[in-house]
């Protein structure tokens, strides 16, 4: 396979001077929001941001709206890359999803969690969710013999069918965002 690299540089930029893409699709809860700010205050940058030069000059994010957003006065990474509006397009539409595609070694993953620490409420709280995973196994004694008595408390829920992935994503971002407590099933 021949495989090209689109990073033409890596520039320090304002991030107010970045142009939003206008097709950017992703959505960012509070919850969200606020894990970014803890993690950009306990760590800072580590990552670029995605742009491509537009024929003026002007760099037009892909991937980090929320991250410029967030520091409009810092001058941030960016890796500026050679792409046309089609490939942009692509890349703004799969890049996200390609990277939730992953799977996970509910061990490995638990070993790290368990030594990652913070300060941040917001981060402590999404470090929380992902501890709080059903198939996470925290430790090797919870898979020998027949699984713990559980106490479940009552709890009122509603389900909603979605046309697909894309819709249940959307939905939950919406409903999130209005401070829903809310789990992704896929059935």
């Amino acid at each position: 396979m021949n495989v090209r690299d689109r990073i033409r540089e890596l520039r320090r930029v304002k991030a107010s001077q970045l142009r939003p893409h206008p097709r950017n699709w992703r959505t960012h809860p509070r919850s969200q929001q606020d894990a970014l700010r803890g993690v950009l205050a306990e760590i800072g940058y580590a990552d670029a941001l995605l742009a491509r030069e537009l024929p003026d000059g002007s760099l037009e994010l892909i991937d980090g709206h929320l991250r410029a957003e967030t520091t409009p006065d810092v001058e941030v990474p960016v890796l500026v890359l050679d792409l046309d509006d089609q490939e942009a397009l692509k890349l703004l539409a799969l890049h996200d999803p390609l990277a939730e595609l992953a799977g996970a070694n509910d061990d490995v993953l638990a070993e790290l969690l368990a030594h990652v620490q913070t300060e941040n409420e917001a981060v402590r709280a999404v470090l929380d969710e992902m501890l709080s995973a059903p198939d996470l196994a925290l430790d090797d004694e919870s898979q020998n013999g027949p699984p713990p008595e559980v106490d479940v408390p009552e709890a009122f829920q509603v389900v909603v069918e979605c046309r697909d992935e894309a819709e249940q994503r959307v939905l939950f971002e919406r409903l999130t965002a209005e401070g829903l407590t809310c789990k992704l099933l896929t059935l």
